[in-house]
Parts: C-alpha cells; structure tokens; sequence
C-alpha cells in the first residue's frame, strides 16, 4: 500500500479559517456523514465544525508562529463505516 501524503496548509496566527474536508469520493452511492468529529492538535483554537451529507467543515484559529499541528476529521456513515484524515496547518506569519 502506498504512503499517504498528508495536505499542509499555511495560516497566519491571527487569522480564523474554515478548511473542508470533502469525502465524495470515498463514500459508496447512497451512503452519507452521520456523524463528524475533528481531534486538533493543543495550541490550535477549534472554533467551530459542521458536516453535509458528504463534506466536514472546521474553522480553527490561533497557534504559534513556526508551529505545525495536525488535524484529523473522523466521521461514521450511514452505512456504519468510520474513517480519519488528517492535515497539517503550519502557522507563520503571512
């Protein structure tokens, strides 16, 4: 199985902002989220999530200047299946 190559994204410390995690692809036709939940690295600020039938949105704020966190969204389907993925926000100064 081949490596999986986990997205970075770039933010500024100041700045709050939504990422989305799109699961389309993955989910089988007719199945969708039941439940999303996001697990954030400390010093990372979760202000807010919210999922669709098929994506999951997070908007984070806060962390340090030359930090990098991950963050992982795992939800459950309709169909009872459960799934992670993960990103790295680094935080500088933009």
């Amino acid at each position: 199985m081949p490596d999986v190559v986990i997205p970075v994204y770039v933010k500024d410390p100041d700045a709050v902002l939504d990422y989305v995690w799109d699961w389309a692809d993955w989910l089988a036709p007719g199945e969708t989220i039941s439940s999303s939940d996001f697990i954030v690295s400390a010093g990372l600020d979760l202000q807010s999530d919210g999922n669709s039938t098929n994506t999951a949105t997070a908007w984070l704020a806060g962390g340090t200047q030359g930090t990098s966190y991950l963050v992982t969204n795992r939800i459950v389907t309709s169909a009872g299946r459960t799934d992670d993925r993960s990103i790295t926000i680094r935080v500088k100064n933009r």
